[in-house]
């Protein structure tokens, strides 16, 4: 599960209601956060206060993640590529 603030973490799914690639994106990035040692949040684009800028951004591309505010993968992610953002360290 995402842990902390959104805002605070790393790692930053971004998600909608009914994405049915979500689940697996969670799988991929709660794996991940644990191995780095980082926390990761979620943000689910339809119930955020941001949600018209939000819904722009990454609408279509749902399940999204972002390491350090940076996009690094949409629909189905990249565990090798995550890892490898998180080990250039924070931006």
């Amino acid at each position: 599960m995402p842990n902390g603030a959104v805002g605070a973490e790393r790692l930053v799914l971004y998600v909608r209601t009914g994405c049915h690639l979500c689940a697996q994106a969670r799988q991929v990035i709660a794996q991940v956060a644990a191995e780095a040692g980082v926390g990761w949040g979620e943000v689910d684009i339809d119930e955020h206060p941001d949600r018209e800028q939000l819904t722009r951004m990454y609408g279509e591309l749902v399940p999204v993640v972002t390491v350090d505010g940076v996009q690094q993968g949409y629909w189905r992610l990249d565990a090798g590529r995550l890892r490898r953002a998180l080990a250039q360290g924070p931006r």
